[in-house]
């Protein structure tokens, strides 16, 4: 088979890759929901999720037929095409079923976290211009003085609340006629909110069509005697776009099981896979980290795990070793994607790619690396920013046709703001993101890089590096460790323990010990807090002697 390098083409002078595998086709005239729910009724009596802590389930069959119900129910209730409905849930069996009934109805589905603060849920409810909420009793509080009719979902019916079941039963005895919506594949089906490559959260704008060829990009190579027999967990949140895409719709195309969990927490997920027999399990760095430090042997014996793919953050090569080194029986993969290219750009194929590689890329898919300061088209083994060309690639911002510019080029590139590269038999490299790299003098420091090290200290559990301004630097980079509880080392051990694995202008010059590192719900380091604290402990110690500062 002929690698990817070879396949290369110039567009007007353009270095433009593209996959080693052929094109996929992608049916023009199926929804998502059509398009996930195929064939449906020949997994009808098979689990499709089950809760890991309460063991509530459903089938294949019942969420068909609960999608109809519930996109019934929303007509009946006046919901049109292009209106938006904000979901804020969190991980339950009936979250597919939720945001595929307003998909179905011709509604356009926003999930949002129900964590967040009542100002943020706020904000995301004007911006997206939302007709309808969906929620549960335990955030009906953040919403209720928003003046939007609610669904509720779950237990409890709260007075001036549409609840869940009634509306499903009510919708059973209905009549159909006259609320089958027209959908085209280019209506919106979902309005995610995504920080960009700006950092202001901005509604993502994604058609039908946008997810389902998405879908058929990196469901291309799944072996079709695994239809209907594959276990995933369920943990990355349903309302982030690896939840929504790649895992609920992904498994409900394969009529798989999706073993859902509300909330991570190690023990309960380690039961999870281990009862519930999971083969893949789609997680994020962190959770990787937490299998790996666990002590408990006996438990990671039963586990029947086949793969693992870890996707949202950077995977330091240190936990990578650690975690081949412990369960060598377990593929692990590493994947790459962003909101605005509908989730999955760049993963395994057919192949195993090589170590600390994202994978290949994919069946209709377009990529090129330019240089960030010329904008010019790079050759293979040589770093830029990451540009992807596909029918995946969203429709653009909502409202926000200034963003939308910088995101996405008259030739319909994508600019992802991450730096990364392909080599020469076609495995793709992600270096950082553009926007984290710190610029030290000059010279460019991936954080990532510095926080692999630290993560390879034995005494080190979890680790955080940002830049921090500096007036004759520009920038230097400064570290948030977790020590481990027996741990003997200080902060100007750990910064020596750095400096002497690295070049001079790569060392760590501020380094403060931390409980623990914010992380956002899909994994991400939380980096602009981290700078935000840094900054403001700096200020405070500066006139103290004890400034932990390497110059």
């Amino acid at each position: 088979m002929e690698n990817t390098t070879k396949d290369l083409t110039k567009d007007d002078e353009e270095i433009v890759f593209r996959s080693r595998y052929p094109a996929v086709p992608i049916p023009d005239n199926l929804t998502l929901p059509e398009f996930v729910l195929k064939d449906v009724e020949l997994y009808a009596n098979h689990v499709a999720f089950v809760d890991a802590v309460t063991k509530r389930s459903c089938t294949h069959g019942e969420v068909a037929r609960d999608v109809k119900r519930f996109s019934k129910a929303l007509r009946s209730l006046g919901l049109r095409t292009g209106h938006v409905v904000v979901v804020i849930l969190p991980n339950v069996i009936e979250y597919g079923i939720v945001a595929l009934g307003i998909m179905a109805a011709g509604g356009v589905f926003s999930g949002a976290n129900p964590s967040s603060h009542s100002s943020e849920i706020k904000k995301q409810v004007d911006l997206a211009e939302a007709r309808l909420i969906v929620t549960d009793e335990h955030t009906y509080d953040k919403v209720k003085e928003l003046e939007l009719p609610v669904i509720l979902v779950g237990e409890e019916c709260v007075e001036g609340t549409i609840f869940w079941n009634e509306l499903l039963d009510a919708a059973e005895r209905a009549s159909d006629a006259g609320i089958e919506p027209a959908i085209s594949q280019n209506d919106l089906c979902a309005l995610p909110f995504s920080s960009g490559t700006t950092g202001l959260s901005k509604g993502v704008m994604l058609t039908h069509r946008n997810i389902v060829a998405n879908l058929c990009s990196t469901l291309f190579s799944v072996n079709p005697e695994f239809i209907g027999k594959v276990t995933i967990l369920g943990l990355i949140p349903y309302f982030h776009i690896y939840g929504l895409a790649g895992i609920l719709c992904a498994t409900l195309r394969n009529k798989g099981k999706v073993v859902v969990i509300g909330r991570y927490d190690l023990s309960t997920v380690l039961k999870a896979l281990i009862e519930h027999e999971v083969h893949f399990a789609p997680i994020v760095p962190p959770i990787l980290l937490g299998l790996v430090k666990h002590p408990i042997e006996e438990d990671l014996a039963k586990l029947q795990l086949r793969s693992v793919m870890t996707a949202a953050a950077p995977l330091a090569p240190e936990i990578y070793d650690e975690f081949r080194r412990k369960f060598p029986q377990i593929e692990i993969q590493e994947a790459y994607g962003m909101t605005e290219h509908s989730c999955i750009t760049l993963t395994h194929g057919h192949h195993i790619a090589k170590k600390r590689s994202v994978g290949c890329i994919l069946p209709n898919l377009e990529v090129k690396f330019i240089d960030p300061d010329t904008g010019c088209s790079l050759p293979a083994s040589t770093h830029g920013e990451v540009c992807v060309r596909s029918q995946c690639v969203m429709k653009g911002y909502y409202k926000n046709e200034v963003e939308t510019a910088q995101t996405i080029d008259e030739h319909g590139w994508l600019h992802t703001g991450d730096i990364g590269y392909i080599d020469d038999e076609g495995d793709v490299f992600i270096v950082d993101r553009l926007k984290e790299l710190i610029k030290y003098k000059g010279f460019q420091v991936a954080p990532a890089e510095l926080e692999g090290i630290l993560l390879g200290h034995p005494s080190v559990e979890d680790a955080a590096v940002v830049g921090l301004p500096d007036k004759e630097a520009g920038e230097i980079p400064g570290a948030n460790v977790v020590m481990s509880k027996d741990a003997q080392e200080s902060e100007e051990d750990m910064m020596k323990y750095v400096a002497d694995n690295v070049a001079h202008y790569k060392k760590v010059r501020v380094l403060h010990f931390v409980d623990e590192i914010p992380k956002s719900p899909s994994g991400k380091i939380m980096r602009r807090l981290i700078k935000q604290k840094m900054l403001e402990k700096i200020e405070k110690w500066n006139d103290r002697k004890n400034r932990r500062i390497i110059i």
